[in-house]
């Protein structure tokens, strides 16, 4: 998420003449330890495999106001520069377990009262499919609508709940074409490094350069679908645009999709920190030309894979929910306000007295393991390279911090999709978190090597990395227990 500097002055008065945060909205709940849905592998390489579309567009939008989200509040859309989509593709290992369905937005973010909703509301196709996992998960595109709420006219949310019906409407769309479409064939799993794109915008640097393709080849020769993953804000149009937009991931399918005819479904790896592309524009003419043109490019690596794996064609899978602690006051009163649409759980524990609830998924689909995250993780929570505590803001050394996941995994090649299911924000490192001693995520502090921590303003609290990292700790736990009472 980008600076709501003018959204915390909105809600300082508030948050000091109310003396604490509204009303409780529910008591906590025990959630259970998930079990690990898994067979083991076999010889068979046949999957089912369909994809499915479906724009996300508002019919008023040249008539009602629509908030650009991302960067400024009360930035109303001015037109489109590419329209919004819902893509949905459905994977089947044919085990008879049921198949499971990815759906990326063209979104800044979805919190997971508004993702359940959407679910709950396919329960029929569930039915229907045996669909045994739905996952929802935002490209983060900051030229897109606001479907959560921070960038209105505050106090006033900027979430529709037309669009948000319109979002809604377009993932069961997006998700029954894809099981419409489904064909059996072959999935090959490639990597390219992407050396001269990304940067880091916050000390330490560290990111994956690595762009993920899983490419479905149906046994009719029909058109192929590809499954992209790669780390990069789409924030290269900046904050200077007011015209919607996927930003670059609508490029890149173009580009695929010119060149070969697939249909291609794009995903945010870890992408914290900040990891971002420049369009190396001034001019918003040339900026929106150079987004184009950063799609096109990643769009030309990834066709440029040829180094692939085929996968074995079984689907392992567990979703944990948990409870993060919400210690961030600016984010909880603006869902006191309702300017935010979640669900807070009330915990005498909880230094602000709020827990929320949220989840992480871990699959394998054959050789390939996938972690399924909340928010936008730091990369050094994902791959290590911590700051040393001469560096890191707090002077604490990298034992405050979590076990990097890959390591937790036991997979240096692990590959993780941000802001799935949930976006609770920036996931930070303990010993790099730093708030202001005088207004606590109400403005940014400067560390005592001059650095400003714009991120923790728009994080949930400093214990979230390491919840998260106890969290994917206890699946691998009931991952490993589970194949060894399985060998």
């Amino acid at each position: 998420m980008k600076p709501i500097s003018l959204a915390t002055k909105l809600l300082t008065g508030y948050i000091k003449t109310s003396g604490k945060i509204g009303s409780v909205f529910k008591s906590v709940p025990q959630i259970a330890s998930a079990d690990f849905d898994y067979m083991k592998p076999s010889d068979n390489t046949t999957f089912t495999v369909g994809f499915g579309k479906a724009p996300m567009m508002p019919e008023d939008i040249t008539k009602k106001k629509y908030y650009v989200a991302g960067y400024d509040i009360n930035k109303p859309a001015t037109g489109i520069l590419d329209p919004l989509y819902a893509h949905a593709i459905w994977l089947d290992d044919n085990s008879g377990r049921g198949g499971v369905v990815f759906v990326s937005l063209d979104a800044v973010g979805l919190l997971k009262t508004d993702a359940d909703i959407i679910k709950e509301s396919l329960g029929d196709f569930l039915a229907e499919s045996g669909c045994r996992s739905i996952n929802i998960i935002s490209t983060h595109s900051h030229a897109s609508i606001d479907t959560m709420g921070i960038w209105g006219p505050l106090p006033r949310t900027g979430r529709s709940a037309d669009y948000m019906t319109t979002v809604k409407e377009a993932v069961i769309t997006a998700v029954k074409a894809a099981y419409a479409d489904r064909r059996t064939g072959k999935l090959y799993l490639g990597r390219v490094e992407v050396p001269d794109m990304q940067k880091d915008i916050r000390t330490p640097v560290v990111f994956s350069k690595i762009l993920t393709r899983l490419r479905f080849v149906p046994d009719d020769k029909s058109r192929e679908i590809h499954f992209i993953n790669f780390a990069s804000h789409p924030e290269t149009l900046t904050s200077e645009n007011s015209l919607i937009s996927a930003d670059f991931p609508a490029y890149l399918r173009e580009r695929i999709k010119e060149k070969t005819g697939a249909d291609t479904i794009y995903f945010s790896g870890a992408i914290g920190g900040m990891i971002t592309m420049s369009s190396g524009g001034k001019t918003m003419p040339e900026k929106i030309e150079g987004t184009k043109n950063l799609g096109r490019r990643l769009g030309d690596y990834a066709l440029s894979i040829t180094d692939e794996v085929e996968l074995k064609a079984n689907i392992n899978l567990i979703k944990q929910e948990f409870f993060v602690e919400a210690e961030n006051i600016v984010l909880m009163t603006a869902a006191q306000l309702s300017i935010l649409h979640t669900n807070r759980y009330h915990s005498k524990e909880a230094s602000l007295g709020y827990l929320l609830r949220t989840e992480v998924s871990y699959f394998e689909i054959g050789e390939l393991k996938m972690l399924l995250l909340p928010g936008e993780t730091f990369p050094e929570v994902v791959y290590g390279g911590y700051l040393s505590k001469e560096e890191s803001a707090t002077g604490l050394g990298p034992e405050a911090n979590p076990d990097p996941l890959i390591e937790i995994v036991g997979d240096p090649n692990l590959l993780v999709f941000n802001l799935a299911n949930d976006e609770i924000g920036y996931i930070l490192p303990p010993n790099d978190f730093l708030l202001s001693e005088d207004a606590p995520y109400l403005e940014r502090a400067k560390d005592r090597h001059g650095r400003n921590h714009y991120e923790e303003t728009n994080s949930v609290g400093p214990k979230t990395a390491v919840k998260i990292a106890e969290v994917v700790r206890e699946i691998m736990e009931t991952v490993n227990r589970t194949k060894a009472d399985n060998s």
